[in-house]
């Protein structure tokens, strides 16, 4: 196999979820180009709709499996069925999660002393309970595969302290406890488990802060490259990830983050001056 054909998911049988916006419709594509068979799940069939017309463009029709992870149930039965249709499961981007939200659907950013227990509750359900239903459910489909893979979608939240998101950032701590955890339980079976922590991406979830001007230079004062990552962009680190050239990674989390993980990169509370080594 040659370096670049490592890259490729030939025939591969892939569940992504979160697959109707944002980083799960950028993996999506990357993964339809690539050549994997595909299987999205999002709430509804109709959200999948733009995803699966692209990944059909590229000629990868994709099955869909529409699924609400916060009812207990759905998980399970997403990746029982995705296998079923697939005819069994090689690899899956668990890429769903949420924010605390207001009653008007709006990101929640508040300290957690004010945060109510029930948004509290909500991201938790989503972010770990379903993650940890859904790795479950995928076992026994990843361990008869000749090749399993679980990437799970983290965020740079999870390593970095996060004021005014402690619900998001623990949800995706446990992510990669979790990840790590199941790298070394699942290892002899033939199973790749590994995180992927992206950090601020221009999606539709974040767009309360990349379409706010001092917050979004707030936010990028701490990042070293000084700029959003695009979903396009973690879809190709999610790529790595899920491909036989990363056939020896398991029990990694990839921060993808523009920097803000080296320390002194972190959200410090207090905005950076200007560097004085930018350029006039």
């Amino acid at each position: 196999m040659s370096t670049l054909d490592s890259f490729r998911l030939d025939n591969t049988r892939a569940l992504i979820t979160g697959a109707s916006r944002g980083i799960g419709r950028a993996v999506a594509v990357a993964f339809a180009q690539a050549g994997a068979r595909l299987a999205l799940s999002a709430r509804s069939a109709q959200a999948l709709k733009a995803t699966a017309e692209q990944v059909a463009a590229l000629g990868t029709p994709a099955v869909l499996v529409p699924g609400d992870l916060a009812i207990p149930e759905e998980p399970g039965w997403v990746v029982d069925e995705a296998a079923r249709l697939l005819g069994g499961l090689d690899l899956v981007v668990h890429n769903a999660g949420i924010l605390p939200s207001q009653p008007d659907g709006a990101p929640l950013l508040t300290p957690l002393q004010q945060l109510p227990q029930q948004a509290w509750d909500e991201v938790v359900a989503i972010n770990l309970n379903a993650t940890a239903a859904l790795c479950r459910h995928a076992h026994p489909h990843l361990a008869a595969s000749d090749a399993g893979n679980l990437v799970l979608m983290s965020s740079v939240a999870g390593v970095i302290g996060t004021p005014m998101m402690e619900a998001y950032a623990v949800s995706k701590a446990a992510q990669v406890s979790l990840a790590r955890s199941l790298a070394v339980g699942w290892a002899r079976q033939g199973i790749r488990v590994n995180a992927l922590c992206p950090g601020w991406t221009r999606t539709d979830m974040t767009a309360f802060a990349h379409t706010n001007g001092p917050l979004s230079d707030w936010l990028l004062a701490h990042v070293p490259l000084g700029r959003w990552a695009e979903p396009a962009e973690v879809a190709a680190a999610a790529l790595f990830l899920a491909s036989p050239a990363a056939g020896y990674l398991t029990g990694h989390a990839l921060l993808l983050d523009g920097g803000v993980s080296v320390p002194d990169g972190g959200l410090a509370g207090i905005p950076k001056p200007p560097s004085p080594f930018t350029p006039a």
